[in-house]
């Protein structure tokens, strides 16, 4: 029934801000700009304003995310400033998860219990790796004595739902270092661990450095084996592996402790994207913001009395545009189909409901994309199971075939 709560959305909030941007990261993140904090948090609690100028009646806001860049740089008294901004606004829903994403490098415990206070009730940290060789190639800026404190701290501050990054594949990493990460994240007793397998971004120093010949270039079948290391560690653990880079461990009455906010994605549901550089779905349209925090600040600084850049195609109080969007793309109901597979699929347990589809789009999976699923089930990457399609086993390995085949 997620499929079915189109009437439930998501807001994801950006805040651009690191204080060292790392060697792989090609996020819209900008080192050496805490100055702009203040009117950055100004800015971000009118745009959250204007986004909810015609917010479809009766609907509400179930998850919340505070993405990065380093959202644990923001004081805490500039966090209660967009929360109460959103809780004055939008309808938070009473179970709404609130997560932040925080550096272990950059945290108390007296900020960690202030976050809890504000509500916040899940935190992603980016633990990355526990060997220092890795975290000074990523050029982290923290070690793996800082996740050991910060996990510690954010327990005695209350947080009950805990993620931890992990990333793999990268240079002279080895399969039995990897292992040791591996085994020390789980000793941390995480509730949720998201696993990356390192990809050399095009402007990014890691791809220049590599390309010059100054790093090895990442294996990828050493990758592979560390990926299927932690597809057998991690249920070992008491692990679910819910999504291609995802494994929850159960709670007390033994749900899954999925991240609902990144469900919200796969579902193909509607979300609001704010902030520099957010991105956003909703109302029919997918929307990009401004990307330079300046320029974000500059847009939304007296945004009701002028007029709109010329980039902006419709007034900023039409849903869901405000006076940071540049980039509006209307999204018809073929590509709506085709984008709710591709990401869909990328569930591994659960995959498309054949139900869902129909409820959501009146046409049956089968009928839609016949040719494209007979050819993949012929090729061993699909299955039908319990009225859903999903990925195989081989399917997991080879997702991008699979998704191509929709988009």
């Amino acid at each position: 029934n997620f499929m079915q709560k189109a009437s439930e959305f998501g807001l994801y909030l950006h805040i651009p801000f690191c204080r060292h941007r790392c060697a792989y990261c090609d996020f819209n993140t900008y080192a050496g700009m805490e100055n702009l904090i203040g009117d950055y948090t100004g800015a971000l609690c009118r745009e959250i304003e204007q986004a909810v100028a015609h917010f479809p009646p009766h609907a509400g806001v179930h998850t919340l995310f505070f993405g990065g860049g380093t959202p644990s740089l923001l004081p805490l008294s500039a966090l209660e400033q967009v929360l109460s901004t959103v809780r004055a606004r939008f309808t938070l829903t009473e179970e709404a998860e609130i997560t932040l994403e925080a550096n272990p490098g950059t945290v108390s415990p007296d900020y960690l219990r202030g976050l809890r206070a504000l509500g916040i009730n899940r935190l992603s940290m980016g633990m990355q790796s526990a060997d220092p060789n890795d975290l000074r190639i990523l050029e982290r800026e923290h070690a793996y004595f800082d996740v050991v404190n910060a996990v510690k701290w954010a327990r005695q501050a209350g947080f009950e739902n805990l993620n931890l990054d992990l990333i793999f594949g990268l240079p002279y990493q080895t399969l039995e270092s990897w292992q040791r990460t591996l085994d020390l994240a789980v000793g941390l007793h995480p509730d949720h661990l998201s696993v990356y397998s390192l990809i050399l971004e095009h402007g990014t120093p890691m791809n220049a450095w590599v390309a010059r010949g100054l790093l090895n270039e990442p294996d990828d079948d050493l990758a592979a084996a560390m990926y299927a290391w932690a597809m057998e560690r991690l249920p070992q653990a008491g692990y679910i592996h819910y999504e291609i880079s995802n494994w929850a461990r159960r709670d007390a009455e033994g749900q899954g402790m999925v991240c609902r906010h990144n469900l919200q994605y796969w579902y193909n549901l509607p979300y609001l994207g704010l902030g520099a550089g957010a991105h956003g779905f909703a109302g029919g349209v997918r929307t990009a913001n401004v990307r330079a925090p300046k320029a974000y600040i500059e847009r939304l600084s007296d945004a009701t009395n002028r007029p709109l850049p010329p980039s902006t195609d419709q007034p900023f109080r039409e849903f869901p545009r405000t006076a940071a969007t540049v980039n509006v793309t209307p999204i018809d109901r073929r590509t709506e189909m085709q984008e709710t597979m591709m990401v869909g699929l990328r569930l591994v347990e659960a995959g498309v409901s054949g139900e869902g589809f129909e409820t959501r789009f009146g046409e049956k999976i089968e009928g839609v994309f016949e040719k494209e699923i007979q050819e993949l089930i012929g090729n061993g990457l699909l299955e039908w199971r319990e009225g859903r399609v999903r990925l195989t086993e081989r399917g997991k390995w080879m997702g991008n075939q699979v998704f191509m085949q929709f988009v």
